[in-house]
């Protein structure tokens, strides 16, 4: 079936949905129906959607169309993590991985393809950059995920959260990403709860700010120093938005928000940031908001100078939070079999800013030196 000239209806919220039957001379409940159809029978075919008159069913395979992502490749973990390849344009691909649990199962979502900021102990961030996806491709990787675990909203959920955590930073397409998070929340959509729905950001102050007037979901930074001289080294935005002007961002969108909290992301790596005057830094800096922190060993990968915490190292960190009044847990690390843990995310960029170039170029001298 072609597509040319067709709207993807993937790429609407509830609102646009309805503006879009509107233009089409339809009523807004019909709006409804097809958001149904899409989200929670999960299907993207017009013929099927029985409730509708014939009529309307040949007017949207005329003027739209439902386009997910297509799977270029899909594998399971030995722990039962699940990532799927999902091709973009052009030779571009994201990855999505879904992560089960006893009590809940969650889906690690991309914003971009590839990620513009750098951060210095990330894969994703050697693939350079690309582009924004469209909200069609953020709120499609959760359609694919859905269909294949079976899951269905409000009876059998197989995706209880969702995590804006895969490749990309997601305040940098913020219109996309906040039409997306709309579909996952709304109750014709995935109807998902708010506080499960969860944007992880390297910390864009200012951005955080237009978040709080614009979607009401769970915050996670990504802070991995607790010094900004340690910080600018590993997180470079820290040189626009040092850790002062990000926590009071994160003080301002917590204050519109009774009961939440923010959850600080620290990934620890052996040597730099993982000591005992680290783990004291970060107390101070814990106690200025209602806050969590997730510690995360870090995940290796080809070419990277960084090594993971050892245990005791690890421990004694989280000990040190916690014996301060720190909520302070140790992510369990998931799905590295097959190259799905955090930081790991890397899928196929053509990438517009010469970093994967200029990697690959570290590892090859690298390599002939050691030789």
């Amino acid at each position: 079936m072609s597509t040319a000239g067709k709207t993807n209806l993937l790429d609407f919220d509830r609102r646009g949905l309805r503006e879009f039957f509107a233009q089409l001379g339809e009523k807004p409940y019909r709006a409804d129906q097809v958001m149904k159809w899409i989200y929670h029978r999960l299907v993207d075919d017009f013929a099927q959607m029985t409730d509708l008159g014939k009529a309307l069913r040949a007017k949207l395979a005329d003027a739209c169309y439902v386009g997910p992502p297509r799977t270029l490749f899909e594998k399971g973990s030995a722990d039962g993590t699940h990532k799927w390849l999902l091709g973009m344009d052009g030779g571009n691909a994201i990855e999505t991985v879904y992560i089960p649990e006893p009590t809940r199962g969650t889906l690690c979502v991309s914003s971009q393809v590839g990620c513009g900021l750098n951060c210095q102990f990330c894969s994703t961030a050697t693939q350079g950059f690309n582009r924004n996806l469209a909200a069609a491709e953020i709120i499609g990787q959760v359609w694919v995920a859905a269909k294949h675990l079976g899951n269905v909203p409000h009876q059998q959920r197989r995706i209880t959260n969702v995590v804006m955590m895969g490749m990309g930073e997601p305040l940098l397409n913020f219109d996309n990403v906040v039409t997306a998070m709309s579909v996952m929340r709304d109750d014709l959509g995935f109807g998902l709860a708010n506080k499960r729905v969860t944007l992880s950001t390297a910390g864009l102050a200012p951005m955080i700010d237009k978040l709080s007037e614009a979607a009401d979901v769970s915050l996670a930074v990504s802070l991995h120093a607790p010094n900004d001289e340690l910080r600018t080294q590993l997180v470079p935005l820290n040189k626009r938005y040092p850790i002062d002007e990000l926590l009071a961002a994160c003080a301002r969108y917590v204050s519109k928000r009774p009961r939440a909290s923010i959850t600080f992301e620290y990934t620890l790596m052996k040597g730099v940031n993982d000591q005992p005057e680290h783990a004291r830094q970060l107390v101070k800096l814990m106690r200025r908001l209602p806050s969590k922190v997730n510690l995360i060993p870090f995940n290796p990968f080809a070419g990277t100078r960084f090594e993971r915490s050892p245990p005791e190292a690890i421990a004694a960190f989280q000990k040190i939070l916690l014996d301060s009044g720190v909520l302070a847990t140790v992510r369990r690390t998931r799905g590295d079999d097959i190259d799905a843990a955090c930081g790991q995310l890397k899928g196929q960029v053509l990438d517009r800013t010469r970093r994967q170039a200029e990697f690959r170029k570290r590892i090859e001298e690298g390599a002939a030196h050691a030789a």
